[in-house]
């Protein structure tokens, strides 16, 4: 079942929104050669908890930390722990959401640690890019099929390929909502769009095949062929005057 957010729902969704920004931001400073993926969750909890808010991710489905930290060929879904340090030229993708007065603000950005090579840069800015790209489609009147071919031909017209065994989602009391929101799909199709209506637009794009593999801890999801991937997301509201990103810092 599909939620419509009213204005006050809303209201909560934005500030959601601005702690888990807030969030990923500190931890995007964090990404230096040397650190932990455990350092930098330990980091994200506590800002969360300031803010009087709730890390969302920790104990959903058992997960164990407050951010999925996903380091090169890990897609999502990555465990911090102590023993994962951050090296120079790696790619990080940190996913974070914080719930404030029930309601969840989701979103994800993929940090280099230093220099990184060109085809890394290029992983990221053309996953950054089908992110925007899906966004712009996600207008009052389109479809889902019109959110997900938008990021589908950028990314694909660059040479990379998208994952289909996960995609985004609605987000509002719960952090995963009616309906689904692939990042592939046929302009035109899938449930409309309509004003009050939130989704996580998540794209995640790989340098190499669309197939990924869950490791034995049932949450670490890496590309089948050992290449890069990279993930970026918003929370995204639906309104008449076109769509608005709720995971902004300010």
């Amino acid at each position: 079942m599909i939620v419509l957010k009213t204005s006050r729902e809303l209201k909560f969704m934005r500030e959601a929104g601005r702690v888990s920004s807030r969030a990923l931001k500190l931890a995007g400073e964090m990404v230096e050669p040397g650190v932990s993926t455990w350092e930098i969750d330990r980091s994200v909890r506590r800002y969360i908890e300031e803010q009087g808010a709730k890390p969302t991710f920790l104990g959903y489905g058992g997960f164990p930390a407050s951010a999925c930290i996903s380091v090169n060929d890990v897609v999502i879904h990555g465990i911090p722990h102590k023993g994962k340090i951050i090296k120079q030229g790696d790619i990080v993708s940190i996913d974070i959401g914080a719930t404030f007065e029930g309601f969840v603000g989701d979103n994800a950005w993929t940090f280099p640690c230093g220099e990184v090579s060109p085809q890394a840069q290029s992983l990221m800015d053309a996953t950054r890019e089908s992110l925007f790209e899906g966004i712009k489609a996600a207008t009052a009147g389109n479809r889902i099929g019109d959110v997900g071919s938008a990021v589908q031909r950028y990314a694909e017209a660059r040479g990379y390929s998208v994952v289909r065994d996960f995609v985004g989602h609605g987000v509002g009391a719960k952090m995963h909502e009616d309906p689904s929101v692939p990042n592939y799909g046929t302009p035109g199709r899938g449930v409309r769009l309509l004003p009050g209506m939130t989704i996580a637009i998540e794209p995640m794009i790989n340098q190499g095949v669309k197939e990924v593999k869950t490791l034995a801890d049932g949450w670490t999801t890496v590309t089948a062929d050992g290449k890069l991937s990279a993930h970026f997301e918003h929370s995204v509201a639906i309104t008449p005057e076109g769509p608005v990103i709720l995971t902004l810092p300010d």
